[in-house]
């Protein structure tokens, strides 16, 4: 049936007027197979020509998910697979958390450049590395053996950085090691504002592991939630390694939670609160966590670079890879 004469027709059938533009939908390439699209009204194009010596396969689909995909699988996908060798891809995902992208590809490509036949991407942002391998062979086994081989290659190399092999976030993997431990977690945060418990809470099922805790960007609400003493506050300045410190204790102690994690830092934009001896610095950043097993909370001062966003994602991202360290420690 002629291009535009069925486009007529359906439009027709609706009793709808074609517009005029529309009709540029009837425009072939010299040479395409037309594919009929049975969804709507601009149909597909499959041509299978050479150029030079080599053998090239053009499709052409439109754009809506509802006439592509049914047009793909109806018309494309039967030819391709009668035109072409059978092939399966196998895909493995490799993530590390605050670590400089340079560092891993000079640790990490003299493995993977020995895999002609595995496309390797490393990816940085928001505080983590990724690695993606990618790998097509005949069969699903074969593709998939390789990848994983490249992958335990490089989890070799990159030992304890490596936080997923299987491309599991940061928070599902920290949930998963409490959840192996049988602990709790709680959170006082300051400057992040909920951020940690945002990302934690974004996880099915991560009220088993995951109590709550308490966004005290006040300083009344420090001693309030966290029992944080207000004579520290106000002598150490509510950004410092001690404050941090009674934050992670007090959130633990008041939920009985296994685990108390405290950040406390300054975002920006603004100038920084004063310190009792001198200014602090925007980006400066504590996190603590507390273990209620052993009584002993660790510190960690951090001075992050950026504007507000970003150092409130990066302190969340050091809270939740700082935690992941310290219950590593804890087989």
């Amino acid at each position: 049936m002629d291009i535009l004469t069925g486009m007529y027709k359906r439009f027709a059938s609706r009793r709808m007027s074609m517009p005029q533009n529309n009709v540029r939908q009837a425009d072939v390439l010299e040479g395409a197979e037309v594919l009929e699209n049975v969804n709507g009204s601009a149909p597909g194009q499959f041509i299978d020509t050479v150029v030079g010596r080599h053998r090239k396969i053009i499709i052409l689909l439109p754009g809506p998910p509802g006439e592509l995909k049914p047009l793909y699988e109806a018309e494309c996908r039967p030819r391709l697979v009668a035109t072409l060798p059978e092939r399966h891809m196998a895909k493995r995902m490799l993530r590390m958390a605050l670590i400089p992208e340079s560092q891993v590809d000079a640790r990490t490509a003299p493995i993977y450049k020995q895999y002609s036949d595995v496309e390797s991407t490393i990816l940085a942002g928001s505080g983590e590395i990724q690695l993606h391998f990618v790998c097509a062979k005949a069969s699903d086994a074969e593709a998939q053996a390789r990848v994983d081989e490249l992958a335990e290659r490089v989890e070799a190399e990159m030992g304890e950085a490596v936080f997923s092999s299987h491309g599991e976030s940061l928070e599902e993997v920290v949930l998963l090691m409490l959840g192996l431990r049988h602990m709790t977690l709680a959170a006082a945060e300051s400057c992040t504002g909920g951020l940690l418990a945002q990302r934690l809470t974004a996880v099915p099922g991560s009220s088993r592991y995951f109590l709550g805790g308490a966004v005290v960007y006040a300083d009344k609400l420090k001693t309030t939630f966290a029992d944080v003493p207000e004579e520290m506050v106000r002598t150490k300045g509510p950004v410092s390694d001690a404050v941090a410190k009674a934050l992670a204790e007090g959130i633990r102690k008041k939920t009985g939670a296994s685990v108390g994690v405290a950040i406390t830092g300054i975002a920006g934009p603004g100038p920084g609160a004063p310190g009792p001896d001198e200014e602090k610095p925007i980006g400066l950043v504590y996190v603590a966590i507390s273990f209620a097993d052993s009584g002993k909370t660790k510190v960690v001062e951090l001075n992050l670079t950026g504007d507000r966003e970003r150092i409130r994602l990066w302190a969340s991202q050091h809270a939740l890879e700082q935690l992941r360290r310290s219950l590593l420690e804890r087989v």
